[in-house]
């Protein structure tokens, strides 16, 4: 194994799409011509955006920098009037005002047009479509957000299930992608903003499966003992 990664390394500089920005936080080699090897952008500034987005039944530009002071969830999905995203967007919408008591916002991407997404929100729920949802759905034709958050399959021309919570200084604190097929947890996301919350208001650290409410540990070898005397 070591051996294998040896040589993908030796042959990275090789394998560098030539449009890729090492200046930017974060970025791809590309080793095939839709997937490449993803660099870590958890705590490091998140790429900035901005696009037109319908918000309740309007056209606004939105940017990063809306968002400053708050907690923002920016999710990316594969394409309007399909099958797993309206699922996942109904979803976050349900829980929506759950986001806004932790002073958390959300933002839907794909790279479909301010059109699309205002035909589909246009559409009943009951047809596949959305219904009004509470948050910005952002439009991101051009695939230049996706591309830099490295969540874009340049072969399909769409995005993976990627998501990113941003903190209000804007830094990533947390990202996960998932395969097309696959749809996300929107308690987990709601977890972990709370995690991460606790964590920043406190000072201490969050142990697998934490929950509000739930111990947390001291994060050095004194004052762990606290929490690890309960364990079994």
């Amino acid at each position: 194994m070591s051996r294998i990664f040896s040589t993908i390394i030796r042959k990275a500089p090789k394998l560098i799409n030539a449009t890729t920005n090492t200046n930017k936080p974060s970025f791809i080699r590309n080793i095939s011509t839709s997937y490449g090897l993803f660099a870590p952008m958890v705590q490091q500034k998140a790429p900035d955006f901005k696009g037109t987005a319908v918000v309740g039944s309007d056209f606004k530009e939105i940017q990063l920098s809306d968002f400053k002071g708050k907690y923002l969830i920016l999710f990316f999905y594969p394409l309007d009037f399909t099958f797993v995203c309206p699922t996942e967007l109904v979803a976050f919408d349900k829980e929506y005002s759950k986001f806004q008591k932790l002073n958390t916002e959300l933002v839907g991407v794909s790279v479909d047009s301010h059109y699309t997404h205002l035909g589909w929100i246009n559409t009943p729920r009951s047809e596949g479509g959305l219904g009004n949802i509470s948050y910005p759905l952002l439009s991101d034709l051009k695939k230049d957000i996706a591309r830099d958050y490295e969540v874009l399959l340049e072969k399909e021309g769409i995005a993976l299930r990627g998501l990113f919570l941003i903190d209000p200084k804007g830094i990533v604190r947390h990202m996960c992608v998932n395969d097309l097929p696959i749809g996300r947890s929107v308690d987990e996301a709601l977890r972990l903003v709370e995690a991460v919350q606790f964590a920043d208001t406190h000072g201490e650290v969050c142990p697998a499966n934490w929950r509000k409410g739930d111990k947390t540990i001291k994060p050095d070898p004194k004052g762990s003992k606290e929490f690890f005397k309960t364990q079994k």
